[in-house]
């Protein structure tokens, strides 16, 4: 059974950088798609970025595109979420989610499995 764990949430403050990393276990084939999904206190889920197994990649949300990537080093089942120049309202619980099928999708219906999140505040 696939299982998601996310790491590497915390505390940084406005501009600061963070690294999240998304660890699976369980997968039953090399054919996925990972994606990021923030949750602001008091809003809808959304979706921040996604990567596939054939190295596709997808940021989604218009502010966020210029400080985020994404990546993934299959080695370690891993895939990562890299932001910079951290904003207040990019605070949130951040949740890796994934889909056994190489594709990206913004719609949190799309994928199968998810993680617990880790919980990002961006603070002063």
């Amino acid at each position: 059974q696939l299982r998601l764990v996310e790491s590497g949430g915390g505390l940084v403050q406005p501009g600061g950088s963070l690294r999240l990393s998304c660890t699976a276990s369980g997968f039953a084939s090399n054919r996925y798609g990972v994606a990021w999904f923030r949750q602001a206190p008091g809003k809808e889920r959304e979706a921040v970025a996604c990567i596939t197994s054939g190295g596709s990649r997808a940021i989604y949300g218009g502010s966020v595109q210029a400080h985020v990537a994404i990546s993934s080093d299959p080695a370690e089942d891993t895939v990562y979420l890299q932001m910079s120049d951290l904003k207040p309202e990019e605070t949130g619980i951040y949740y890796c989610a994934a889909v056994s099928r190489p594709y990206c999708s913004a719609d949190d219906y799309d994928y199968e499995t998810w993680g617990q999140g880790t919980q990002v505040t961006v603070s002063s």
